[in-house]
């Protein structure tokens, strides 16, 4: 019997750590999205172009083809302008609705379309894979209620997020909407890592007396970190603005475009490194989930060095997508060692 109970754990935890490996493998696939242009690919949500495949040629689409999808989201974004007037966010609201710019469609470019698909098509096999946890999740609920409460919170996350996706489509990748798409999935993200940790059966404890200094460091690391990916957003949104005004062309002036939200992400970058440093210091010191440290240490260095190649090198759009998911993966394995630090209570006993 005892065996059967451990094979079911093994098998939550194999599932939540596929689909939390899921999730990061559609954050970068995101950033490839974004890199490429290809967000508006398809202009509506969730089929694309109207179909569940795609076309491949313009001809294959009605000659009006941008009046009936830009009218399309004029319709929702007057639904999405509501909800927000209900909430009191009167002045968002107006600013959709007045924004011309936001209706605005762009032509046809099959490889754009084609790119967003099969980003789409990761994001639906990551919510069979989300379905699939919380149906694995249901042994526990008479031993550990609480992972089939997150295992069903991180199912509706997702739906919710997809929801929030389809307004990012239909407000034309309103820049402040993509922040919230990105901190949502960095939520999922913590969720599974809840999961996955709760479910652990081995010990990760510190030397008596120093869980508390690691702790401290720690969160201070995370909060670093969350400030740094809000940075990150905004100097997208600035590449984006400075992308449009050189019409994607002279991209080795794009840097000096930029406004000071470039200039504070890139030297908060130095905050960052010196708190990993010390982190990993004073681990290698006491002992203790060593290898998450180590990693986390490799994920800040390569986020970093990511950045340094995008400032000095006219931000090669291979570098942007890296730069992303080494950003919420050092969230992650963060996010992963702080649970592991405060112990036992929160796993499996």
């Amino acid at each position: 019997m005892k065996n059967k109970e451990s094979k079911k754990v093994r098998l939550f935890r194999r599932t939540s750590l596929i689909t939390l490996i899921a999730v990061y493998f559609l954050i970068l696939v995101g950033g490839i999205v974004r890199s490429t242009g290809s967000g508006m690919g398809c202009p509506d949500w969730p089929k694309c172009f109207g179909s569940w495949v795609p076309p491949t040629e313009v001809s294959q689409l009605p000659d009006n083809y941008k009046e009936v999808y830009s009218s399309k989201r004029a319709r929702k974004n007057e639904r999405f302008a509501k909800y927000l007037t209900a909430l009191g966010f009167d002045k968002t609201a107006n600013n959709i609705l007045n924004d011309k710019s936001i209706l605005e469609e762009a032509d046809f470019n099959k490889y754009k379309t084609w790119i967003e698909y099969v980003n789409r098509l990761i994001g639906v096999s990551i919510g069979l894979l989300i379905i699939a946890t919380f149906l694995r999740s249901l042994y526990f609920f008479n031993s550990d209620r609480v992972i089939t409460i997150l295992a069903f919170s991180t199912l509706l996350l997702v739906v919710f997020q997809g929801w929030i996706g389809s307004v990012v489509v239909s407000t034309n990748l309103v820049p402040w909407m993509i922040t919230i798409h990105m901190f949502l999935a960095l939520l999922i993200v913590a969720l599974l890592n809840v999961l996955f940790h709760r479910t652990d059966q081995k010990s990760h404890s510190l030397k008596p007396g120093r869980s508390g200094l690691f702790k401290g460091i720690l969160l201070v690391c995370m909060f670093t970190m969350l400030v740094q990916i809000a940075f990150g957003t905004q100097v997208r949104e600035g590449v984006d603005r400075v992308a449009v005004m050189f019409a994607n062309a002279s991209r080795d002036q794009w840097i000096a475009s930029l406004g000071l939200e470039f200039f504070i992400h890139r030297s908060f970058s130095w905050i960052i490194l010196v708190l990993h440093l010390a982190l990993i210091y004073l681990m290698r010191k006491y002992g203790g989930a060593s290898k998450l440290v180590n990693a986390l240490i490799v994920v800040v260095l390569v986020s970093i060095l990511s950045g340094v190649i995008m400032a000095y090198g006219s931000i090669p759009p291979v570098m942007q997508p890296l730069h992303l998911l080494a950003g919420t993966l050092g969230f992650g394995l963060q996010f992963l060692l702080f649970l592991r630090l405060i112990g036992k209570e929160t796993a499996l006993a």
